[in-house]
C-alpha cells in the first residue's frame, strides 16, 4: 500500500464522511441537548469499528453476498432509523437547547396597612415565591452511546460501503497481509470520521444552541431526514 494509494483512499473517505446523512442527523440532534454529545458521537463511531472488524474477518463480504441476510439487516436498520427519526421529531417540540436560568425568587409584600391594622409582613414577613425553570430532559450517556452504535452499526449502507470501497485499495502483491491492509484502511476511515463528526457536533452546539428556534428547526429537519432515509432503505430493498 503506497502513499499515493493511501492518499486516494483518504480523499474518498473525507468526501464520504462530509456527506450529510443519518449519521449527521444523529450527531446534530445529540449536540443540541443539554448534556455532553461525546457519548453519542463515540457510539456512532464505534459502529464503524464494528464494520471494520466484520470486514477484516470476512463476515461483511459474506453478509453482502447473501440477499436474505442483507434484506433482514436492511429491515432492522430501517426500522430502527425510523424509530430514531420519530423520537427526534418528538423531542424537537419540547427540548431545551440552552442553559436554563437559575431559579429566582419574587418577594410579594402587602400594601401599606391601614391605620390601626397590623401589616401581614410584620407578622409573617415577606412572602417569597420561587420560580423554578422547567426540568430539562436528560438522556443517559449509555443510552446515547448505544443509540449511536445502532445507528451506524445496523446501517446496511455503511456495510456495503466498506465492502465496495475498501477492497478496491487492497494490493495482494504487498508484503502486508490483506486483512492487515483492510484493518488499516478501516481505521483510516474511522479516524477521518472522528474529526468530521466531532467538528459537526461542535459547530452545531456553537452555532445553534443559543438560537432555540433555529435549533428546533434543525432538529425537526434531522428527524425528517432519518425517516426519509429509513423509508428509502425499505423501498430500495423490497420494492426495486
Amino acid at each position: 500500500m503506497d502513499f499515493a494509494q493511501l492518499t486516494a483512499f483518504l480523499l474518498i473517505s473525507v468526501t464520504l464522511a462530509c456527506t450529510p446523512g443519518a449519521d449527521w442527523a444523529y450527531v446534530i440532534s445529540s449536540a443540541l441537548r443539554k448534556q455532553s454529545y461525546q457519548p453519542a458521537v463515540w457510539g456512532l463511531l464505534s459502529g464503524y469499528l464494528v464494520h471494520t472488524v466484520l470486514l477484516v474477518c470476512g463476515i461483511a463480504a459474506l453478509v453482502a453476498s447473501s440477499p436474505t441476510i442483507l434484506s433482514w439487516l436492511t429491515a432492522a436498520g430501517a426500522i430502527y432509523l425510523l424509530w430514531l427519526g420519530i423520537s427526534t421529531l418528538r423531542s424537537s417540540k419540547t427540548a431545551t437547547f440552552f442553559s436554563a436560568p437559575q431559579p429566582s425568587a419574587i418577594d410579594i409584600t402587602e400594601g401599606e396597612p391601614k391605620l390601626g391594622e397590623t401589616s401581614n409582613s410584620q407578622l409573617a414577613g415577606s412572602t417569597s415565591i420561587a420560580l423554578a425553570s422547567p426540568p430539562v430532559q436528560q438522556v443517559p450517556a449509555r443510552t446515547a452511546f448505544f443509540k449511536g452504535l445502532l445507528t451506524s452499526g445496523t446501517n446496511p449502507k455503511a456495510l456495503l460501503l466498506y465492502v465496495a470501497l475498501i477492497p478496491q485499495y487492497l494490493d495482494s502483491d504487498l508484503s502486508l497481509p490483506v486483512p492487515l491492509q483492510t484493518g488499516i484502511l478501516g481505521l483510516t476511515h474511522f479516524t477521518v470520521s472522528i474529526a468530521v463528526y466531532f467538528s459537526v457536533a461542535f459547530a452545531s452546539r456553537a452555532l445553534l444552541r443559543s438560537r432555540p428556534l433555529a435549533a428546533r428547526v434543525v432538529t425537526l429537519v434531522s428527524g425528517i431526514i432519518m425517516i426519509l432515509l429509513s423509508l428509502a432503505l425499505i423501498f430500495e430493498q423490497f420494492f426495486v
